[in-house]
């Protein structure tokens, strides 16, 4: 019997490719396939073997000539170390070369990677055209991540063929929706609107917040985001502060941080009235697939490959930027919030003065609480710590910025002045970052130690609920 090799992030390790891969070996096994499966972190896989950097790809291609056929989920992540450099990209893409060359037939199944290695007129961008250019298979999820990786790499087309993302999913609840809802504590009336995954940046989770705080009319309608930072940087964990901040000042939004189950995964899915996926970025996405797996609508925005995959596949909206994804969500909430949408759209003409403005807004609210709203205002003091430094936590770390130019000629100066002022420029780049990550670390320290203040509210007996408009 043909023996085949997997390699990828393997359960209990938690990583959505994890997950993903899981189910594709079950679905291999199922089929009388024997499959063995390397991981790059302890798991439940056969082998382990730290894949980052050359070396690892180097002991990965002695192991491969053992087996008929080679599978592998990519991630530039598992493979070339971060942050990603130039130099990184020319060595790992060369010791990938050597694993391709080593396997007898090897498949790559392409999750995510920057179209801009392949489009370089550099030593890495050749690099890594070589590499891909020796892969018998690469496998995609959509017909334009197919379009879009062949014109970058310069894969032969033949080579590249596109794979159902869902075609292995299996669900991994059984609970239905009341018992999901009673397990959460969501109530059984509430309008359930649910953004789920790693919390990244590109994933535009708070864009889903700020649309959901125009639309807070309906009092059963809730926003639950749920998900881990999957990398712990700097980035990501200011992207999470920010996010924390948004949410806290959001009524009926919560953020429920930290990694889930696969089968908590699906029953937060499973309670949900709607998905919604507001990526910024993105090739294709198995949490939409998981939503039709146990047929929940999705609201999600056209990047990448979603509008392809989402195709003539009921129960979902695809929306082109924030003021369709506010229209969209308030259509879900009800007639109701659609029209008060609609008339908080926009301001009038002519409002220019500051108690004029104020009182439009108390106007506004006593249309929509129904009773007087007194106008209040509101004293300045110290906002608590978490809030005070959340812009200085937000900052990312200094980089150089991309060598790029649509003229040869440009980048090959922009290079040489680059590795001529280097002595210069990267002193002060490490001496940046070592203070910002210092800063970072000591208002983390603070936070944990200072008690929050609570704004006060000047002039008024109204309670903070009537504040909502």
């Amino acid at each position: 019997m043909p023996r085949m090799l997997m390699v990828t992030p393997y359960p209990p390790q938690p990583d959505g490719i994890a997950a993903y891969a899981a189910q594709t070996v079950q679905r291999l096994r199922a089929a009388g396939d024997e499959v063995e499966v390397l991981s790059p972190g302890p798991s439940a896989a056969h082998h382990h073997l730290d894949l980052q950097g050359p070396r690892g790809a180097l002991a990965l291609a002695k192991r491969v000539r053992r087996y008929d056929r080679v599978s592998v989920q990519f991630h530039p992540e598992f493979f070339y170390r971060q942050p990603i450099s130039r130099p990184s990209i020319v060595k790992e893409s060369l010791a990938l070369l050597a694993v391709a060359k080593a396997a007898r037939h090897i498949e790559v199944r392409v999750h995510e990677i920057d179209y801009r290695w392949g489009r370089r007129l550099s030593f890495a961008g050749w690099a890594t055209r070589r590499f891909w250019a020796a892969v018998d298979t690469v496998t995609v999820h959509t017909e334009r991540e197919r379009a879009d990786f062949i014109k970058a790499f310069g894969v032969k087309p033949r080579r590249v063929r596109v794979v159902d993302h869902g075609s292995d999913f299996i669900a991994h609840t059984t609970l239905d929706r009341t018992t999901a809802r009673e397990t959460l504590g969501i109530a059984p009336d509430a309008i359930c609107l649910l953004s789920i995954g790693f919390i990244q940046r590109h994933k535009g989770f708070d864009r889903a917040v700020r649309a959901f705080q125009q639309l807070t009319t309906n009092p059963r309608a809730r926003l639950d985001v749920v998900g881990a930072v999957r990398l712990e940087d700097a980035a990501n964990l200011a992207y999470l502060a920010e996010l924390e901040a948004l949410i806290d000042e959001t009524p009926g939004a919560h953020l429920h941080a930290g990694f889930v189950s696969d089968e908590s995964f699906d029953r937060w899915i499973t309670a949900s009235d709607v998905i919604v996926l507001p990526y910024r970025d993105i090739w294709s996405s198995g949490v939409l697939e998981r939503a039709l797996l146990l047929n929940r609508p999705v609201i999600a925005t056209d990047v990448g490959g979603l509008r392809e995959q989402a195709a003539d596949r009921p129960g979902v909206t695809i929306v082109e930027d924030d003021v369709e994804l506010t229209q969209a969500l308030a259509q879900l909430l009800g007639p109701d919030t659609m029209a008060m949408w609609t008339q908080d759209a926009s301001w009038p003409s002519g409002v220019a003065r500051a108690d004029e403005v104020q009182a439009l807004i108390s106007g506004r609210a006593t249309a929509r609480r129904g009773r007087p709203i007194p106008v209040v205002t509101v004293a300045r003091q110290t906002a608590p710590a978490a809030r005070r430094d959340q812009r200085l936590r937000s900052l990312a770390g200094l980089g150089l910025p991309t060598v790029q130019s649509d003229n040869p000629l440009a980048s090959t100066v922009k290079r040489v002045v680059r590795r001529l002022t280097a002595w210069q420029v990267d002193p002060i780049i490490h001496q940046v970052n070592a203070l910002h990550q210092a800063t970072q670390e000591l208002l983390l320290e603070r936070s944990g130690e200072e008690g929050s203040t609570p704004t006060t509210l000047a002039n008024t007996s109204v309670a903070p609920d009537d504040l909502e408009i």
